[in-house]
């Protein structure tokens, strides 16, 4: 093994991620090996990092002695093959449209393990739903109430279900992502008295089974505050509808967004630590609110997939311009990882060959979508590179593939999970011939 502790660039790089030839590997595998067996741009996922955080979670109830759920929240990342290793962890997904409900179906998940969110769901999504007996419906809204309603009569069933609130807690992250807070698209709101009329609508129609409450604050945080204070409300709410209704709530789902590293300056706690602390923040106000103890799920995503991702890109064209750093393009962009763009959010990148080599310059590396925006990285130190080099992008395994799309009509890039030194494609490359697939002539002039 290589030595690298005197020369490391880059601490999110394990030394034991160095192989004998220098390069990076992922999950055993070297990482230009991946590169020339698949093409770029790659996504790839490190499986065992993936498995081994959700038993971090899982550990964290077990220690506490809470009946729980960890719930992946899979709009981080969709496919039939993470459904699979989250089932084999016996974890829980949720998912938020027809199509991860029927990937999940496809994946054989069991559906009393599944959780349906969304703020505007269609009549075809919870009829999906209700036909396959999901195990919970997060209810969004009053038009929503009458619609499930409607189509339980219709189908002659009941299903459990739990009510979103809207806490009034605004998470330190970007504004785009903040959802707890009163002014969202998303859920119930206190303080109008509109969750406890959703309350009374849900309990006066037997075919709702009516679980508990649910609130999300965000995505992307590093502070324990916000958490903890999701978690004393959504107590005070329990022991309001007791008070008030009579209901005893069975399930706190405080929702997710555990904060993880992106970059140098990002300083999270481990994602295990937010959730102690919610448990123990949970216990203690159930226990001052003299209301039984309530089940506490979470719904972890980013902090399952993001640090178990990499994207691999090729070097191509590159641009020099005096007083200015390098354009450095590579064959992907936002059309596989739109987040720059979106949210300016940053990554670091390695050069895969030597992710140990010593820097020596700044560049911006720009996708090749016919975007001025399309920039992956405003500064990135690289060591030399040349055209045909491969460049590793760190933890991208959140929102990236997720939210791909075919701009320019360029082809959505393959995923690959690697495990234990072996690899396997899990979603295909699309190709051009893809690209016109559902395209009809237009035959009425």
């Amino acid at each position: 093994m290589l030595k690298v502790e005197n020369y490391f660039m880059n601490d999110q790089i394990r030394p034991d991620q160095i192989n004998s030839q220098g390069h990076l590997q992922i999950g055993g595998v070297d990482s230009l090996t991946l590169a020339e067996q698949y093409g770029t741009p790659l996504v790839v996922y490190d499986v065992a990092q993936i498995r081994e955080q959700i038993h971090r979670f899982q550990a964290v109830f077990e220690a506490n002695h809470v009946q729980s759920e960890v719930s992946y929240a899979s709009k981080a990342f969709a496919a039939i093959a993470i459904y699979q290793v989250v089932n084999q962890e016996h974890g829980h997904i949720d998912v938020v449209s027809g199509g991860e409900l029927m990937t999940a179906i496809k994946a054989g998940f069991p559906m009393d393990r599944v959780t349906f969110h969304g703020n505007n769901k269609s009549e075809a999504e919870l009829r999906l739903a209700l036909d396959h007996q999901v195990g919970m419906i997060v209810i969004d809204n009053f038009y929503e109430i009458e619609l499930l309603s409607r189509l339980l009569d219709e189908l002659d069933l009941q299903t459990p279900v739990m009510l979103r609130i809207t806490p009034g807690i605004s998470a330190h992250t970007n504004e785009y992502i903040q959802t707890g807070q009163v002014d969202s698209k998303f859920g119930f709101d206190l303080g109008s008295g509109q969750a406890d009329q959703a309350l009374q609508a849900v309990l006066s129609n037997p075919r709702f089974q009516m679980k508990g409450i649910h609130a999300h604050i965000g995505s992307q945080i590093f502070e324990v505050a916000g958490f903890e204070g999701v978690a004393n409300k959504l107590v005070e709410v329990a022991k309001h509808w007791q008070s008030e209704f009579n209901y005893q709530t069975e399930i706190l789902n405080v929702g997710g967004g555990f904060g993880i590293r992106y970059v140098e300056n990002d300083h999270p706690l481990a994602p295990e630590e937010f959730v102690d602390a919610i448990v123990k923040a949970v216990k203690k106000a159930a226990k001052v609110a003299k209301i039984p103890e309530p089940g506490i799920w979470i719904e972890p995503g980013r902090s399952i997939v993001g640090p178990a991702g990499y994207n691999l890109y090729t070097v191509g064209s590159r641009k020099d311009i005096p007083g200015y750093n390098p354009f450095l393009s590579v064959d992907g962009g936002m059309g596989d990882n739109i987040r720059p763009a979106l949210y300016e959010a940053e990554y670091e990148t390695v050069l895969a060959k030597d992710p140990a080599a010593e820097n020596v310059e700044t560049v911006r590396i720009a996708g090749k979508y016919c975007e001025s925006g399309d920039i992956l990285s405003r500064s990135q130190a690289l060591p030399k590179t040349e055209p045909g080099d491969v460049l590793a992008m760190l933890d991208t395994g959140a929102y990236g593939f997720a939210m791909a799309s075919n701009y320019n009509r360029n082809p959505r890039p393959a995923v690959v999970f690697v495990e234990n030194g072996q690899s396997q494609l899990v979603i295909q490359r699309e190709t051009w011939e893809d690209m016109v697939r559902l395209d009809l002539p237009y035959e009425l002039n």
